[in-house]
């Protein structure tokens, strides 16, 4: 179930800012990356382990530093980050262990990462967003 919800989530979130034109500007998808990276600071906080915090805000400043990087020189980094994140899902209990993780988070997130990053590719194929900073008009 968690997949179903990741998934049709992620779809949903794209239609939304599709639709109201959230995501024609550069900034959206690389902003989705660094909250979804955060969550897991949020959960080890929730945990109440300051070294899981640690651990989880570097992980996040990875992603947040991608984030940045496609921002500036191409989306498909920002693809790259989100498809990451996903694979980060898969493998965190194996890395890190963070008590305040919902057991269902990591398949939710990972189908929400993997939609994500297929969505984004999607548009940037089909010209339907700025995929380099050089062509941006702001």
């Amino acid at each position: 179930m968690p997949y179903v919800v990741g998934i049709v989530l992620s779809i949903g979130v794209a239609v939304l800012a599709r639709s109201v034109g959230f995501d024609r500007d550069r900034a959206f998808y690389p902003t989705v990356i660094i909250v979804i990276a955060s969550y897991y600071v949020l959960f080890a906080a929730m945990s109440g382990s300051v070294q899981t915090v640690l651990l989880e805000s570097i992980v996040m400043t990875g992603f947040a530093i991608a984030a940045v990087v496609g921002f500036k020189l191409s989306a498909w980094i920002v693809v790259g980050a989100l498809a990451g994140h996903g694979v980060f899902d898969f493998l965190h209990g194996e890395i890190l262990v963070n008590s305040g993780v919902p057991v269902w988070w990591p398949a939710f997130c990972l189908a929400y990462d993997f939609g994500a990053a297929a969505g984004l590719a999607w548009l940037i194929t089909r010209g339907l967003t700025t995929n380099d900073a050089r062509h941006s008009t702001h």
